[in-house]
């Protein structure tokens, strides 16, 4: 007998992300100088918060969070002293935050947080947590009764973005990195607890270098909530997934892919404020054009700005990888655009990790 699908939790996408960081007010100042976003909200001291401090940056559609511990017994130190900067909750909107907890808590689900009712006169909001890899936990939240700036104890704030526009919209998947022999296990968990479903699944003959290489499996709802998981496999030398590992101090999310309708001016954008990416070999568009052939693209601008590129039968993408965010070899950014197609760059998997592997080896880990 074949078995039935999971029942899948219906969730309305990525709410936002929440960061724990070494110093709050200076990764708001990364996201507003260097990314564009805006900080419209804050809770810390001055609002009654006596143990975080905490910023709202949006741009787009894209919400992140960033906190930072002003008390040196508080939780979010331990979690920095642990694991450096990185990405703590993800966040998915939902109808009911009780009624989703329920049901992944029926299917097995670690419950960290009951559901959890936050008032003040703006109206209310209710969320509720769960485990899952490392020290990452997913947030249920229901704000359909609230009124506020974003939660309750955020207070609204005006920094707005200092210079060019871009243009970021939503988040388009957020990567987890797992220890050697877990992948399978995360991918039933996606599927048996939340009713995801595979959408892609590379083993390590696809993605692979001449020294090392990784297993990874793309679990996604059927419309905005898309999840790739990456394990490492066996190499001549330590692969990124390890080093990620080994630095963060166990698993969690590598990176963060962030969508925009036009990636050359996005990108110029960004390199004008400053933001480094990873470098890519000239000799790599000689075979992208290759690749890409039929497809109308201003090749001399990606060569200039370092985008890539990559293909499948419904259209095109093209997307580029920044360097590490933090001072530890762990989260970094992807930004997207997709004309179409709903690879993840599959034809870039060797280019990319050979740039990370050139910074490796930069840092004496390859």
């Amino acid at each position: 007998m074949v078995a039935r699908p999971k029942e899948p939790l219906e969730l309305h996408g990525f709410d936002h992300l929440h960061l724990f960081v070494g110093n709050a007010r200076d990764a708001a100042a990364l996201f507003t100088s260097s990314l564009g976003f805006d900080a419209v909200a804050y809770r810390g001291p001055e609002t009654a918060e006596v143990d975080t401090a905490s910023y709202l940056l949006e741009q787009g559609d894209v919400r992140v969070v960033v906190t930072g511990a002003v008390q040196a017994s508080d939780a979010v130190a331990a979690h920095v002293h642990r694991h450096g900067d990185g990405v703590r909750e993800i966040v998915f909107g939902v109808d009911d935050a009780a009624a989703a907890l329920a049901h992944v808590a029926s299917r097995g689900a670690c419950v960290i947080e009951p559901p959890v009712r936050l008032e003040d006169e703006n109206g209310a909001v209710t969320r509720a947590s769960i485990a899952v890899y490392g020290d990452t936990l997913h947030v249920f939240l229901d704000r359909h009764d609230y009124r506020g700036c974003f939660l309750p104890g955020f207070e609204a704030t005006s920094l707005s973005s200092l210079g060019p526009s871009v243009g970021l919209e939503r988040i388009d998947h957020v990567v987890a990195n797992v220890e050697d022999g877990a992948l399978e296990r995360w991918v039933r968990f996606y599927e048996e607890v939340f009713g995801l479903s595979q959408l892609r699944h590379f083993g390590a003959e696809a993605i692979h270098t001449e020294y090392s290489a990784l297993s990874s499996t793309v679990m996604w709802d059927g419309h905005d909530v898309v999840l790739p998981i990456n394990e490492p496999a066996p190499g001549l030398r330590k692969s990124q997934i390890s080093e990620y590992l080994e630095y963060y101090g166990g698993p969690g999310v590598q990176h963060v892919a962030l969508r925009t309708p036009d990636i050359l001016r996005t990108v110029d954008a960004l390199r004008t404020r400053g933001l480094r990416f990873l470098e890519v070999p000239d000799e790599y568009y000689d075979d992208a054009r290759d690749r890409m052939v039929g497809v109308d693209l201003p090749w001399e601008e990606l060569r200039e700005l370092g985008v890539l590129v990559d293909r499948d039968a419904r259209g095109h993408l093209l997307q580029i990888f920044t360097e590490n965010l933090g001072d530890r070899p762990t989260l970094f950014l992807e930004i997207i655009q997709r004309a179409g197609a709903t690879v993840f760059g599959e034809g870039n998997f060797r280019a990319l990790f050979e740039a990370i592997e050139r910074e490796q080896a930069r840092r004496g880990n390859l």
